[in-house]
């Protein structure tokens, strides 16, 4: 008997409330055609649709004027405003006056309350001569980067256990996309002022920067596990601790 026969008898017997008889005939061909089943409800499952099942969802600060959804509650569509889609100020550079000689400047659900739900963001990022964006990961999102002054040194790690590194020297016009949940950095090679901007697959995409959360963690991790981790003289830890 073929599967698409069986498929058939399956099904007949469901519409006539003959199934544990035809399970008791069948016995172990059953068992083959329900894995079979499974296997393709399975398949349909995995092909699920993300977007969301209203125009919008603008976020609203008082959850006893919201539904919550999934991030932030929803706001009364009925009372949406174009405000709440839109921001402005991604013309003004930002402040590069710190260690690291970088800012980010972010339009995420927080500044634009209207992308809630929408599973996209923004943001600009402005490097001194020299500067740089230091190594960090985006837990939620994917970021495609387009470089509109200067020039880049950008690259991205794979996950253990091959730890690939890929890398581009980016000008103006160029784009480059960092894979979600991988570590990532920009650096400025020139002597001039660079600026990018850059989309993430979330509203929320987060940032997790690695020197930051491991040696500036709050409250510090004890610094005989960073010692192990590091392979590295534990008052070189104590030290970066304290730069943190």
């Amino acid at each position: 008997m073929s599967a698409m026969q069986s498929f058939s008898i399956f099904s007949k017997a469901i519409a006539n409330n003959q199934l544990s008889q035809y399970i008791i005939m069948k016995g172990t061909h059953f068992t083959v055609i329900a894995f079979t089943l499974l296997a393709f409800a399975c398949s349909l499952a995995s092909a699920f649709d993300p977007s969301p099942l209203q125009d919008f969802c603008v976020a609203v600060k008082d959850i006893k004027n919201g539904v919550f959804v999934n991030g932030k509650f929803c706001g009364d569509p009925k009372l949406a405003v174009a405000e709440d889609f839109f921001f402005s100020g991604l013309n003004k550079p930002g402040n590069t006056s710190n260690l690291v000689g970088s800012n980010v400047t972010t339009v995420n659900v927080d500044q634009i309350p209207g992308l809630n739900t929408l599973g996209i963001s923004l943001v600009r990022i402005d490097y001194a001569p020299y500067g740089l964006n230091p190594p960090h990961t985006h837990p939620r999102g994917t970021e495609i980067l387009v470089v509109i002054k200067g020039t880049l040194y950008v690259g991205f790690v794979t996950s253990n256990p091959d730890n690939r590194l890929f890398t581009k020297i980016l000008n103006p016009g160029d784009v480059f996309v960092f894979p979600i949940g991988l570590i990532h950095f920009q650096f400025n090679i020139g002597k001039t002022e660079a600026v990018a901007f850059a989309g993430l697959s979330s509203q929320n995409a987060g940032v997790i920067t690695v020197a930051n959360a491991v040696f500036g963690s709050n409250p510090p991790i004890n610094p005989d596990v960073l010692t192990k981790a590091f392979q590295l003289d534990k008052n070189v830890v104590q030290y970066l601790q304290s730069r943190f």
